[in-house]
């Protein structure tokens, strides 16, 4: 239980004036304490003494605790940033018991508060916690009122670095939030709580985890899997339902996590979690939804049914969780809720079969689909192509038969002119049978983006795709690219910011948030995202490439050299190495990194050849390769108009007649 405490009669007066106030708490410290009370009784004990000596060694004041919080005030700016740097350096010193590692994040900002009754009060305490919320355990952040007081007077080896600006809760303007570093502390920090979309914390709000599979056979994991999956997806499209993407919820697959951690790590406030046994034509389907807060079942069930039922089942699943929300969060009555929740799922179920074989066959498709290699992937599409054989007008499945299509295109598993004809083909044979299917809308319009280059075809189709499925991230993603492509980047970043809060744990949504932001000059908030993509998936192809050219961008050569050498997929490694080498007046190092990259992918990365020249100044070699990526249909000239890495030819007569020819000139 929190507590209170002020300072009293007892300690020295408080000062007045302008002041520096350091506020300080430890991150995940209900979850700890939860975990591990006794070990955290200790721990927390210890954390009281570092920081109580820390601060009043500096000169400050303990003028207030709350729980686990410190809050202080110093008369002089720097002697707060000393004491910060020095107790987060105790701090990442201490041997914590194995249960309850300590991380405190601290956050400081200047300004006059009024002293009244033993505490402060006033805009400068509302500032600093406001940023203090923004931060993540081991970090402490500066607003810029007290870096601009104690720039010049740094501990020795610390600095301050730009994290840039952002919008704190309830602040009206953009404040540029600084970091705290030393080489004694950490680096590598998610990205700031505000690169995530603001939640909308009054809608009810769920993950639907893996189902366990209780069978005897693993090859019953698709059953068990493709379940959870359809509830998923079904619930998503419910409208005042937030539902964490499929890509994040289904990383706790087989881990021992609980769901306090679950609903942390995802933002959600319930969890949908349950188990399947098949065996033959019967299952047993057991389901209960957790309240994250207290571990309290608000509902559970078990079906002992034939596969026959499968969709009954569902159904039923689905309103029943629809319906306790309804009735918990909003208090409506149970009458009310059972048909509120009856019509929203009858309407987001559309598109599916009534058959259950073609429904079984369906599951086993996209669960090799989801495996992402050509061998797989040519199994998946052989079973949709049999579930389509039984259920020609299964929309559902064509629709994911484009994905599948697009895919292999994509991948270069097959050309990409027969891979989109068929994705073309595939997902209007969806729109035709359920013209309100919102994955439809969204694969026509990424083939219409990335292949088509109709933007305006595009644009519409993703557009619906966003009135269909709001919170969907695999709309939103496809939106942001849109946007990012036609220059509209502050809409871009938006969109990736709600991505990434609705699939929190999916390394692409950082990927393209930070390429967005990298192209709006946002260098810093680039940085934290592509290091958060990059701590969620560290061998994804791309990522670390892209990071190593943000890194050189801000003067970081020697970390952009090291990063790009770390880049698992050759390509993208030669095109950074070309660029950096060449930036750091390595010419014949850069020469090489090019010229391999051209003699083993000029047919898959034209584009990119085309940048690295853009990179070197190199306008006419820049242009050839920008034609011959057009002539092969390359899909990263979509991306022409905002990269940063062709401005060099933005003066060039070429260009707009370039832009004009791939239809992006305003």
């Amino acid at each position: 239980m929190s507590s209170v405490t002020h300072a009293d009669a007892s300690t020295p007066p408080l000062p007045t004036g302008t002041l520096t106030f350091l506020l300080t708490d430890i991150e995940g410290s209900t979850r700890l304490w939860q975990a591990a009370p006794d070990a955290m009784q200790v721990a927390l004990a210890r954390h009281d003494v570092i920081l109580r000596r820390g601060i009043e060694a500096h000169g400050g004041y303990v003028f207030k605790t709350a729980g686990d919080a410190f809050f202080a005030a110093f008369t002089t700016p720097w002697l707060a940033l000393d004491a910060a740097l020095a107790m987060q350096q105790v701090l990442q010193g201490e041997a914590w018991p194995p249960l309850s590692p300590i991380r405190v994040r601290m956050a400081l900002h200047s300004g006059a508060a009024e002293l009244r009754d033993g505490d402060y009060f006033g805009p400068p305490l509302n500032q600093v916690a406001r940023l203090l919320s923004a931060g993540h355990g081991g970090q402490t952040l500066v607003s810029s009122v007290t870096r601009e007081l104690c720039h010049d007077r740094l501990p020795a080896g610390a600095a301050l670095k730009s994290l840039g600006e952002h919008m704190l809760k309830d602040l009206a303007r953009r404040q540029t939030i600084y970091e705290l570093g030393h080489p004694s502390l950490p680096r590598a920090f998610p990205p700031l709580r505000t690169l995530l979309a603001p939640l909308d914390t009054r809608l009810p709000s769920i993950a639907v985890l893996p189902f366990v599979n209780r069978g005897h056979s693993e090859e019953d994991e698709y059953f068990s899997d493709g379940l959870a999956d359809e509830l998923l997806n079904v619930l998503a499209k419910i409208r005042g339902l937030r539902v964490a993407a499929r890509s994040s919820a289904f990383t706790f697959k087989g881990k021992a996590a609980t769901v306090a951690e679950i609903g942390q790590a995802l933002n959600v406030a319930t969890v949908l979690e349950g188990s399947v046994r098949k065996a033959g034509n019967r299952m047993r389907i057991s389901v209960q939804l957790v309240k994250v807060a207290d571990g309290y079942h608000l509902w559970s069930e078990t079906y002992d049914r034939t596969l026959e039922d499968i969709f009954a089942v569902q159904d039923d699943i689905a309103q029943s969780v629809v319906k306790e929300l309804h009735t918990t969060l909003f208090g409506e009555s149970d009458a009310k809720a059972d048909q509120q929740a009856s019509a929203q799922v009858a309407a987001a179920v559309k598109g599916r079969t009534a058959d259950p074989e073609a429904h079984r066959l369906f599951l086993q498709g996209r669960h090799f689909l989801d495996r992402r290699t050509p061998e797989d992937s040519a199994r998946g599409i052989g079973y949709l192509k049999q579930a389509l054989a039984l259920d020609p007008d299964f929309a559902l499945a064509w629709a994911e038969l484009a994905k599948a299509y697009v895919t292999e295109a994509n991948a270069g598993w097959v050309p990409a002119a027969e891979g989109f004809a068929r994705a073309r083909e595939a997902v209007a044979r969806s729109l035709a049978l359920e013209p309100e299917l919102a994955e439809g809308h969204a694969r026509m319009g990424w083939i219409r983006m990335i292949y088509d280059w109709d933007w305006h075809a595009a644009e519409a189709s993703l557009q619906r795709a966003l009135e269909l499925a709001p919170g969907n991230a695999e709309v939103l993603i496809p939106a942001g690219v849109m946007a990012d492509n036609l220059g509209r980047l502050d809409e871009a970043v938006a969109l990736y910011r709600q991505a990434v809060a609705q699939d929190p744990l999916r390394a692409a949504g950082y990927h393209n948030l930070g390429a967005a932001l990298d192209a709006s000059d946002r260098l810093d908030e680039a940085e934290a995202a592509y290091r958060k993509a990059l701590e969620l998936a560290p061998h994804r192809s791309g990522s670390r490439g892209f990071f190593a050219l943000n890194l050189l961008v801000q003067g970081r050569g020697a970390e952009a050299l090291a990063e790009a050498a770390r880049e698992p997929d050759e390509a993208y490694r030669l095109w950074a190495l070309a660029i950096i080498e060449h930036a750091a007046g390595r010419r014949i190092e850069s020469d090489t990194a090019l010229q391999e990259l051209i003699a083993r992918y000029q047919t898959e990365s034209a584009y990119q050849v085309a940048e690295v020249y853009g990179a070197r100044g190199e306008a006419d070699l820049a242009f050839d390769w920008l034609e011959r990526a057009y002539r092969q249909r390359d899909g990263g000239l979509t991306d022409m108009k905002t990269n940063p890495r062709l401005r060099s030819l933005h003066a060039d007569p070429r260009w707009h007649p370039f832009l004009r020819k791939m239809g992006l000139a305003d």
